[in-house]
């Protein structure tokens, strides 16, 4: 077992020991009968984000880096032999995803590249099955498995016409002539994208694999460019290292890789071409450091940035159990490399957003068991002040408990008030952020591109549909605002005037989907950022790239919609959730000294069941707070071989 797979187990356990934890603390929580539908949608979420968690790595090279092998030789070796397809020239022809979907069977689902001519991206095409050709997967052949992963190298002719309507020949581009036949027809990728649906054991973790084609696939297909690649959590740049960086390397890095986030790792392949047997292996590892010296310097990296490999004798030193010539092959150093990288970073992003989610849950729990020790405790203190009290004292106590409760009552109907504003509010969120008013944005924009064929009026229609976006999301945000203002006004209010144990009301913010659209809109600048005129192949690219845009900002959009519509139905929950205790606790107070008043001789009976009750809220507290440090200690605990998070 690799280290790379073994970290990766170790961070499946993780999960697997939080989502447990979690599951504990939420049976306790319903067996004291402290949940309710917010607390149980929050822990359903909490649950659902530990059994989706994803981790990507986008291998991205131009055609003959050697990019599948090293696909081999990190993840497949322990098969025996190559799964995906390597041979002289250009073996991946579409984008790929290796992933695991327990809700299919193994199989390669194929998008035929004739959807390029719809006005839809490959995310929106996700949701079709119909659209997708799917091939069954015959995990137990490895022979099979590598015929099937052939189908993504599968190419066609067509004429120049279909080409230029799918946004795949320039006219323009001085070396596109060479690459049409006698016949005028040109060479194009079968597919637009293939699906790999492979049980192998790290994807059942969680585990994503992108394989890109080349630099031209990466330019003409948004959703490398808009999705795959930006939101890759590692992307392993490939290089040659005999041929160091080449202009279209350059162009790749500049524009699609080198700041596009963390995690981005450079590999110098092949470095077994520089295995001169005249040299000596100080001679040759002098070599190796001077490619590396001068490609960290070319891509402005550090040294440590980069990775000096032999993908192919790394898969041979596996296959055949030669751990010499494995280590010769460097292919450890740039595993360990990369599960350091990624896996404490992921564990990190999914640990700080358990706890900001569990640390108002936790906490809103335990304040709502607070409330009704405090009312028992307060119960029988009056109870017991009760002792030797003739009937007057006790009709008095009823007295001042109905004046408590008119009191309270008047705070109701004030709550209720601000209930009509706070429906009234979140209507105005939704008219500005709810998906109707996206769609009507796309839809003008469309029209307004199909008129203008000038590269000034196309880039300005997109410069629109972002300023339209990014101005509904300010307008819902200071809804948002508004209502948490409100908000933090009535918990203040109830907390003062009735001591319910109220913390502030859980903070919302739409600015990380601000920033999303920004990036998005970073990546379209950056791709389209030219003033001179377009010319048809160019036009339709970004007619395309605007299809992805819009499927990515509709993405970003439905998530803000979840978000907000789950915070409006947790921002008043904890405040509910005590009134609702404080309410009952105001009746069963009444109705003890309504008995007491009745008879006397029951006061020791009361006393005494209190008593019970406050010993049995303690332990609960006890047991409680044992759940929750469970949790926290799990979320909190480290991988093997990594230091604690701070």
């Amino acid at each position: 077992m690799n280290n790379l797979v073994e970290k990766f187990n170790e961070y499946g356990h993780w999960r697997d020991n939080v989502r447990l934890a979690l599951q504990r603390y939420r049976d306790g929580v319903q067996e004291f009968d402290l949940s309710d539908a917010a607390t149980e949608q929050r822990m359903q979420q909490a649950i659902a984000r530990l059994a989706d968690d994803k981790l990507s790595i986008a291998f991205v090279a131009e055609f003959s880096r050697g990019k599948s092998e090293l696909i081999n030789s990190i993840f497949f070796a322990g098969y025996g032999q190559r799964i995906v397809p390597t041979s002289a020239g250009r073996t991946t022809m579409c984008p790929t995803e290796l992933l695991y979907d327990e809700t299919f069977p193994p199989s390669i689902r194929l998008l035929p590249i004739e959807t390029r001519a719809e006005a839809q991206s490959t995310s929106d095409f996700k949701g079709q099955n119909h659209q997708w050709t799917v091939l069954p997967l015959d995990t137990t052949s490895a022979d099979g498995m590598l015929e099937a992963f052939k189908q993504v190298g599968m190419t066609k002719r067509v004429p120049v016409e279909e080409a230029v309507r799918y946004g795949l020949y320039d006219a323009q581009d001085d070396d596109a002539g060479m690459t049409v036949d006698i016949d005028g027809t040109v060479e194009i990728s079968q597919w637009r994208h293939a699906i790999v649906n492979f049980p192998h054991p790290l994807l059942k973790q969680g585990l994503v694999i992108v394989d890109t084609p080349g630099l031209n696939a990466i330019g003409t297909e948004p959703e490398l460019t808009l999705n795959l690649i930006p939101n890759a959590h590692a992307v392993l740049f490939i290089l040659a290292a005999d041929a160091g960086v080449t202009k279209s390397d350059i162009d790749i890095w500049r524009n699609h890789i080198g700041n596009s986030g963390s995690g981005r790792m450079v590999v110098l392949n092949k470095i077994d071409s520089m295995w001169d047997e005249l040299s000596t292996s100080e001679q040759i590892d002098s070599q190796i450091a001077a490619q590396v010296s001068s490609v960290a310097q070319t891509l402005s990296l550090s040294e440590q940035q980069i990775f000096p490999v032999s993908a192919q004798k790394g898969l041979v030193g596996k296959i055949n159990h030669d751990q010499a010539l494995l280590t010769r092959s460097r292919l450890p150093v740039l595993e360990t490399a990369l599960s350091t990288e990624l896996l404490p970073a992921r564990q990190e992003i999914i640990r700080s957003q358990l706890q900001s989610e569990i640390n108002a849950m936790t906490s809103s729990r335990l304040a709502l068991l607070s409330s009704r020790s405090r009312n028992v405790v307060e119960q029988l203190m009056e109870l017991k002040s009760l002792r030797g009290k003739n009937r007057t004292i006790l009709e008095h106590m009823m007295t001042r408990i109905d004046l408590e409760k008119r009191e309270f009552d008047g705070s109701l109907f004030k709550l209720q008030a601000t209930r009509s504003v706070f429906a009234r509010l979140s209507a105005e969120v939704f008219s500005h952020l709810g998906m109707a008013v996206l769609k009507q944005n796309v839809i003008l924009t469309r029209e307004a591109m199909e008129k203008s064929r000038f590269s000034a009026g196309l880039r300005q229609a997109v410069r629109d549909f972002f300023e339209k976006t990014l101005h509904s999301i300010q307008k819902s945000s200071q809804k948002t605002d508004e209502i948490g203002e409100m908000m933090s006004v009535m918990y203040r209010k109830f907390s003062t005037e009735h001591a319910l144990a109220l913390s502030a009301p859980m903070p919302f913010s739409l600015e990380k989907y601000v920033k999303e659209i920004e990036m998005i809109e970073q990546i379209y600048q950056k791709q389209f950022n030219a003033t001179a005129i377009m010319t048809t192949p160019q036009v339709v690219l970004m007619q395309k790239f605007f299809d992805s845009i819009a499927s990515r900002v509709r993405q970003c959009m439905l998530q803000a919609n979840r978000d907000v519509e789950t915070w409006l139905k947790v921002v008043m929950a904890p405040l509910e959730a005590q009134i609702g205790e404080h309410k009952n606790q105001l009746k069963r107070r009444r109705k003890s000294l309504e008995k007491i008043h009745e008879a006397t001789d029951s006061l020791e009976e009361k006393v005494q069941v209190f008593e019970q009750m406050q010993l049995e809220l303690d332990t609960q507290r006890v047991a409680l707070m044992r759940l929750e440090n469970d949790l926290h200690a799990a979320i909190l605990a480290p991988l093997a071989g990594y230091k604690a998070a701070a």
